[in-house]
């Protein structure tokens, strides 16, 4: 579903390798969420960096939370998708919270 952007940041970031992204609900990201962040709550994305050559990481995006995230910024849900998209696969990358990840996540939701 996202293959093409997953493939175009991941080249204009000269990186090599694939993400995978999944789609989810509430229940199994609330599980992952706990059991890796400590946090017993679902949460919109949740992003797994491996550093491996072929497989940089995994993406996992909770279907129901960004729905409602879409509704709570009244912004279509394949553009929030998208927005999550961007953010995970940019935390894959190497990417924090702050300047430079708003800036890449503006730039990369525009492709």
């Amino acid at each position: 579903m996202f293959d093409r952007l997953s493939k175009k940041i991941i080249g204009r970031e000269k990186k090599k390798g694939e993400i995978d992204v999944f789609l989810v609900n509430d229940s199994i990201i609330k599980k992952l969420n706990h059991k890796f962040r400590h946090k017993n709550k679902p949460t919109d994305v949740l992003a797994f960096s491996y550093g491996d050559e072929n497989l940089l990481g995994d993406v996992i995006i909770s279907k129901e939370t960004a729905q409602r995230n879409a509704h709570r910024f009244g912004m279509p849900y394949r553009q929030e998708l998208k927005r999550l998209v961007v953010h995970g696969i940019l935390h894959v990358l190497g990417y924090n919270h702050g300047k430079g990840m708003r800036s890449a996540e503006k730039t990369y939701t525009q492709l």
